[in-house]
């Protein structure tokens, strides 16, 4: 395991108890828990991407604004929905967004999941295609994010600009060199992790995948990241891509830890999402020594070169830097970090 980060849906309400209870307390307190995470040496910041919910939705000014509190840590998402982005608009803000961050950006993105209302990328202007399924709609946008991020110029100039231009066809600026080869694709099947790998992204899996064979999540999640290998392989791209997992892990330390989690974490789930079998990793929560000898026994973690803490937001920006720091001190060196 080389790298450790946080992943954050950014929940908020007004429930008793939560500690987001507005639009502007998760985004600032997103920002410092960033800080925070930092200061504790994890490597990553990460946010969820959610359309008309109470949960983050637009990425980029806070991204940026992450970008220009911190020095060090990688900086992402996971994931953006592709069906909702105009590529043009969304190149411009990530390369602003990554220039700021000095080139720490690592945008995770998919063709997408169940939202919380019908088509709700039909209300930002887009509509499949004739024989167009709305999942290849994202995928058509993030083919085209993929080509406007290497920077080629493609737009002929105005021969009386307002101002000088450089020669030959223009490109969208600001452009971010080497942000191409920081974006994930969020897959949820084999098919499209071989996908992501022949498109040259790196492999975002989550906490679900599409249950395709019957076996444990994370002897499936395992296979899944060998079969994305194989393709990148087999593809020709010369650089190592890099492989996320996420999970739900808890050290148990102190009294708030177990009052919070200290019920059993339970095994797999199956379940339908967006008319697909679909099977749920179990959530971990043990004293250190026993969390230890759980994650060893999870293939696909050991597969993976970064793992994605997903944090409960709603707890607090102090409280959940705690459980970020019992992670890193006293889980994540038994299993190879640093």
């Amino acid at each position: 395991m080389k790298k450790i980060g946080f992943l954050s849906f950014g929940h908020w309400s007004d429930a008793h108890g939560s500690a987001t209870r507005s639009a502007s307390d998760v985004l600032l307190q997103s920002i410092d828990l960033a800080v925070a995470a930092e200061e504790l040496g994890a490597d990553g910041a990460y946010f969820r991407v959610h359309h008309f919910a109470q949960q983050l939705a637009s990425p980029f000014p806070l991204l940026a604004a992450v970008g220009a509190r911190t020095r060090t840590i990688e900086i992402g998402t996971g994931v953006i929905d592709m069906r909702y982005e105009n590529p043009f608009y969304m190149t411009e803000n990530a390369g602003a967004a990554d220039l700021i961050a000095g080139g720490r950006l690592q945008l995770g993105i998919s063709r997408g999941s169940p939202e919380q209302v019908i088509e709700g990328w039909r209300y930002f202007g887009y509509a499949p295609k004739p024989g167009e399924s709305d999942a290849d709609m994202g995928r058509r946008h993030s083919e085209l994010f993929l080509r406007l991020l290497n920077g080629d110029g493609f737009a002929k100039p105005n021969p009386q600009p307002m101002f000088p231009n450089p020669p030959g066809l223009l490109r969208l600026e600001p452009h971010a060199a080497g942000l191409r080869e920081r974006i994930w694709w969020g897959s949820a099947s084999n098919a499209t992790a071989v996908w992501a790998a022949q498109q040259g992204m790196n492999l975002q899996s989550s906490t679900l995948k599409a249950d395709e064979t019957g076996e444990p999540f994370h002897v499936q999640q395992a296979r899944q990241i060998r079969a994305y290998r194989d393709a990148w392989t087999a593809s020709g791209h010369t650089r190592t891509p890099r492989v996320s997992v996420s999970r739900s892990i808890f050290a148990l330390t102190d009294d708030r830890d177990r009052a919070y989690f200290g019920r059993d974490g339970g095994g797999d789930q199956i379940g339908v999402i967006d008319n697909m079998r679909a099977v749920f990793g179990r959530s971990y929560a043990a004293e250190p020594d026993r969390l230890i000898e759980q994650l060893r026994a999870d293939e696909a973690i050991a597969e993976a070169d970064t793992l994605l803490l997903t944090v409960p937001n709603q707890l607090g920006v102090d409280y959940n830097a705690h459980v970020l720091d019992n992670i890193l001190r006293h889980v994540a060196p038994a299993l190879g970090w640093r």
